[in-house]
């Protein structure tokens, strides 16, 4: 995988802004059965205590949490699919960002304030207000350009790294589905 300059990623921010702001499509789901693992799938289910149903969202817990345990604040993370696209290049490449819901909407703070309900396909989620950021991880796999554009503006208030969010209806999503702001 190619990584992509400060100015190739510049370039894509028009794109970008132009993401859906109220209904928009899911692109790709990615469970992570465990660490550094990702399994695409055609459908998956969201469940309010799992969240992705065979993602280690839970047993991998949070080393932010007092008892190390998962936090419910970041249940699931969706990242919108065209910055993910201006980073990674290929959708074979998505999966490497570590998000389990790739969707074409937008994510910014305007358009989602913590608290946005979403509906994704049979399932409805809350946006949370724990922030989602790029990491060492990141960049790694993307370069630190690509890390720089998602946390620093215009980027962090795009939120083009992603949102966290926590489920609060469950349900089966498939790709191809509808993500719309409730």
């Amino acid at each position: 995988m190619r990584l992509r300059t400060t100015e190739e990623l510049a370039a894509a921010l028009d794109a970008i802004r132009e993401s859906p702001s109220t209904h928009g499509t899911v692109e790709l789901i990615v469970r992570r059965p465990a660490v550094d693992e990702r399994e695409v799938l055609e459908e998956g289910r969201i469940d309010l205590d799992a969240g992705l149903v065979g993602d280690c969202w839970r047993p991998r817990g949070n080393r932010h949490t007092p008892d190390g345990s998962a936090d419910p604040e970041t249940q699931l993370t969706l990242m919108n699919a065209r910055a993910i696209e201006a980073i990674a290049g290929a959708r074979e490449h998505w999966p490497l960002a570590g998000d389990q819901l790739y969707v074409d909407l937008d994510l910014s703070f305007e358009n989602l304030p913590t608290g946005t309900h979403l509906a994704v396909g049979e399932a409805v989620v809350v946006v949370t207000p724990e922030p989602h950021t790029g990491c060492a991880k990141f960049s790694a796999r993307f370069g630190s350009d690509a890390l720089k554009f998602v946390n620093k503006p215009p980027g962090r208030e795009l939120r083009l790294r992603g949102v966290n969010a926590r489920v609060v209806t469950p349900g089966l999503v498939r790709v191809g589905d509808t993500v719309a702001k409730l």
